[in-house]
């Protein structure tokens, strides 16, 4: 089996971001799941701040500097995407929704996404389900049921006790694991090949051997 495509999307921007620190962890949990499935998997991590004046010059005249169309390409031919994202004012970043903007309509068309936000309070944690998530199904996209919150006491002495980050993470990771290798098994499976109606071993001449008897 090829190896599987998996994009990471970090709109932080500060640098280091506490956006980026949740986008590794769900990458490595995420290639921890799969390595341990016998899953290849190749990976692109981008930084959003780092096509910044990018995305606003193909906001303005419509077309993508080579570097951002490189950031694309990657998007729409990956396997899986984990994007993530600072909330500001209750919602995605501007940076994060305006790369999603200059998305082709169809570019993540049934990509399995595994979500991720962070901010500095616990007060934000549902704007994954009434921003983010809203945002990918309207793109025909398939974000994975868990979405990985954390807030700045996540990362202290003061982490939540009742469910912790890494499980948060683990669980995450885990549906997107699932959702790649689920993928990668349709594809092994051809509808027309013999195997699919005569069984494992079976053979033309097996099924004509039959006719006449």
């Amino acid at each position: 089996m090829a190896a599987r495509r998996l994009v990471v999307l970090s709109a932080g921007i500060s640098d280091p971001s506490s956006t980026r620190l949740l986008a590794d962890r769900l990458t490595r949990a995420v290639l921890d799941d799969l390595d341990a499935r016998g899953v290849e998997t190749e990976v692109s991590v981008f930084e959003l701040r780092d096509y910044a004046h990018d995305i606003m010059n193909n906001m303005l005249t419509g077309f993508a500097p080579k570097p951002l169309a490189e950031v694309m390409a990657s998007v729409a031919a990956a396997d899986a995407i984990i994007a993530v994202t600072p909330i500001f004012s209750t919602s995605y970043s501007g940076l994060f929704k305006s790369f999603v903007d200059v998305l082709d309509r169809d570019a993540i068309e049934g990509t399995p996404v595994l979500l991720g936000a962070t901010a500095g309070t616990p007060r934000h944690s549902l704007a994954i389900d009434y921003a983010i998530r809203p945002l990918f199904t309207y793109l025909h996209a398939e974000p994975v049921p868990t979405g990985v919150f954390a807030a700045s006491d996540d990362w202290g002495q003061g982490a939540d006790r009742v469910a912790p980050l890494q499980k948060r993470i683990d669980r995450g990771a885990r549906e997107l694991a699932d959702a790649v290798a689920g993928r990668g098994e349709s594809e092994k499976a051809d509808p027309f090949s013999p195997e699919s109606y005569l069984g494992e071993g079976g053979s033309f001449e097996t099924l004509l051997g039959g006719i006449g008897r």
